[in-house]
């Protein structure tokens, strides 16, 4: 490395961080990249960019920016984490567990490690219980199923149907009305055989600002929906009030027609679908209206991950 680029080097990283702090990931990626090219075995330029581009949803890069920085520092915790967070956002959570147990082991003194090793272990605890159980359902089903149960499930489908409908529409005149605002929040459709009362809305303005806090906030959402019994949930919330994850950047498959528009997004979850739009909004006489209602590849789009397991 010539004496001239690595002077440069402290300079680049800390224009970097500045633009992640400001929330300005794709900017902060690039000038990170500019310093790796400059000190191509600086670990720690890596491990930023790999919290830039899980932050841009670009998984695959981050990934691969993370095992980097396990390869140049193989005992440095920040490597491992980074990598555990990549893997949680793909949803492969038994290697996101595993990962974050070898960086806790590099670190055992690290709390933030620790905190989701604690989290992620209930989560798989609970994915594989949930799954153990609709085996269980399944088989019993098979046994001594009849046709009440088929007519109580398209009952219950005409139900969420019914539901999901009523919300899409009470949630484009709330736009309508208040000139190009609604909150964020996740309705449910609540089981009427609870036992306890449950509201059917939560609120969900301060969830994406950070793959931590997006996380959380799917965990607790799914607790949720399992003791209120509910058939259903409906995201509405405002492309503005996601700093996280950034769905409607990237390029090919990640474009849509609207992505550029201002608007909300509506995402549904039931055990056995799931459903994406985004209500683009335009300026008429000064006024904010709904334009379109367009669905989208939730696949590639998704703003929540899944509730219902």
């Amino acid at each position: 490395m010539e004496a001239g680029a690595a002077a440069a080097v402290p300079s680049l990283r800390e224009q970097g961080n500045a633009l992640f702090k400001e929330k300005n990931y794709l900017k902060a990626a690039a000038v990170y990249t500019q310093a790796i090219k400059a000190d191509p075995e600086n670990a720690a330029l890596y491990s930023n960019r790999s919290a830039a581009f899980l932050n841009l949803v670009k998984l695959t890069k981050s990934l691969t920016d993370a095992e980097m920085t396990i390869k140049l520092r193989p005992t440095w915790e920040k490597g491992y984490f980074r990598k555990g967070c990549v893997l949680e956002a793909m949803e492969r959570f038994e290697e996101a567990l595993a990962t974050y147990h070898e960086a806790l082991k590099q670190n055992p003194q690290s709390a933030e490690v620790a905190g989701k090793i604690k989290r992620l272990t209930q989560l798989v605890r609970e994915k594989k219980r949930s799954k153990s159980a609709a085996v269980s359902d399944k088989h019993s089903e098979k046994v001594n199923g009849s046709q009440s149960a088929t007519t109580h499930e398209h009952q219950q489908l005409d139900e969420v149907r019914s539901f999901v409908k009523e919300v899409i529409e009470s949630s484009m005149k709330e736009w309508n009305d208040s000139n190009g605002k609604v909150d964020a929040g996740v309705r449910f459709c609540v089981g009427k055989d609870t036992s306890k009362e449950f509201l059917p809305l939560v609120g969900v303005d301060k969830a994406f600002e950070s793959p931590d806090t997006v996380n959380s906030c799917a965990d607790f959402l799914r607790r949720y929906a399992v003791e209120s019994s509910s058939m259903a949930a409906v995201l509405v919330v405002p492309k503005k009030a996601i700093a996280f994850p950034q769905v409607w950047k990237g390029q090919g498959s990640r474009k849509w027609k609207a992505s550029n528009s201002n608007g909300f997004f509506i995402q549904m979850e039931t055990s056995a679908l799931r459903r994406l739009w985004f209500v683009a909004s335009s300026l008429e006489q000064g006024h904010n209206v709904c334009r379109t209602l367009e669905q989208l590849d939730i696949d590639s789009h998704a703003v929540l991950p899944p509730l219902f397991r």
